[in-house]
C-alpha cells in the first residue's frame, strides 16, 4: 500500500479510541485524535441533562468546539478514516470543527462511528454536508471487533 492513510478521530470514552487504534495497527495508518481545547468530564457527556456541555453543544447546529491541536498536514493523506461516537443521531459538533478546518478536495473520507444504540446512516449524511468537496465512501458503525477485518477489505478495493 503505498497511499497514506490517516484515521482522525474523536472518542469521549475511549471506545472509538480502541477502534481506531486496531484498524492503525492493521493497515499501518497514522493516528490523530480530535482532542477538545476544552476537555470534556463526565458531567459534559451526560446526555440526561439537558444544561450539560454535550446537549447544549448538540442542540445548537452552529456549535463548533475548538480542537486543542490541529492537524497540519493533511495534504499528505489521499484517504482519512473519520471516527466518532454518534451522538443524537449524528457526529459530535467537534468532529463538524475538523471536517470544516480542512479541504479535503480529492481525498477519499470514510466514516466510522461507535454507538450504543443508533446507526450512522444520519450521520454519513450529515458528514457530506459539512464537507461536500471529499468522496465520501460507505461508513460503518464499529461497536465491537470486525474493525481490522473491515478496514483491511474497504481498502482492497
Amino acid at each position: 500500500m503505498n497511499e497514506k492513510i490517516l484515521i482522525a478521530y474523536f472518542s469521549a470514552s475511549g471506545v472509538t479510541a480502541q477502534v481506531a487504534k486496531e484498524m492503525a495497527d492493521a493497515v499501518g495508518a497514522e493516528l490523530y485524535e480530535i482532542r477538545p481545547e476544552q476537555p470534556y468530564t463526565s458531567a459534559d457527556l451526560n446526555w440526561m441533562d439537558k444544561k450539560s456541555r454535550s446537549t447544549v453543544e448538540m442542540k445548537d447546529p452552529a456549535c463548533r468546539p475548538a480542537i486543542a491541536a490541529p492537524l497540519h498536514n493533511i495534504g499528505q493523506y489521499s484517504t482519512i478514516l473519520i471516527g466518532f461516537p454518534v451522538w443524537w443521531y449524528v457526529e459530535p459538533r467537534i468532529v463538524d470543527t475538523f471536517l470544516e478546518s480542512h479541504d479535503f478536495s480529492g481525498k477519499t473520507l470514510i466514516p466510522f462511528a461507535t454507538s450504543g444504540g443508533s446507526g450512522i446512516e444520519k450521520a454519513e449524511k450529515s458528514l457530506k454536508e459539512h464537507c461536500p468537496s471529499a468522496s465520501w465512501a460507505k461508513g460503518r458503525l464499529l461497536n465491537g471487533s470486525g474493525a481490522a477485518e473491515w478496514i483491511r477489505e474497504v481498502l482492497k478495493g
